[in-house]
């Protein structure tokens, strides 16, 4: 599957309908961002199920922010609309298919009950 570039305008429906989108946030002026950038696609292209999306947080910083991103490159991986694994840095291949690993294998039931909690829903 394609990368997706995720913006104000897509990434709420893309993380709704999707059950797992991994969200890479870059700018273009971060060297690592552009190295990660070609590990990324590389590896997107081996998990077709999977969205894996780009948003730049220099046109859209508003997502960055809503999600607490302060430095780039930075992953987060989103499962069932919520977001279970934040990375910083830029990664290989390997770390990021152990990554995907993991988030599939990944026991979301304490994740539901959170959020179908009165807490949750305040």
């Amino acid at each position: 599957m394609a990368v997706v570039v995720l913006t104000k305008a897509n990434f709420k429906a893309t993380i709704e309908n999707n059950e797992i989108v991994i969200v890479d946030f870059w700018a273009p002026w971060c060297d690592p961002c552009m190295s990660f950038t070609e590990t990324f696609k590389q590896v997107s292209d081996n998990h077709p199920d999977i969205v894996f999306g780009m948003v730049n947080d220099d046109e859209d910083p508003e997502i960055g922010k809503f999600f607490n991103v302060e430095k780039v490159p930075g992953i987060m991986v989103v499962r069932e609309r919520a977001s279970i694994l934040n990375q910083v840095g830029d990664i290989g291949a390997p770390a990021l298919e152990e990554i995907i690993k993991w988030a599939r294998l990944y026991d979301m039931t304490e994740v539901r009950e959170y959020y179908a909690s009165p807490e949750a829903q305040a």
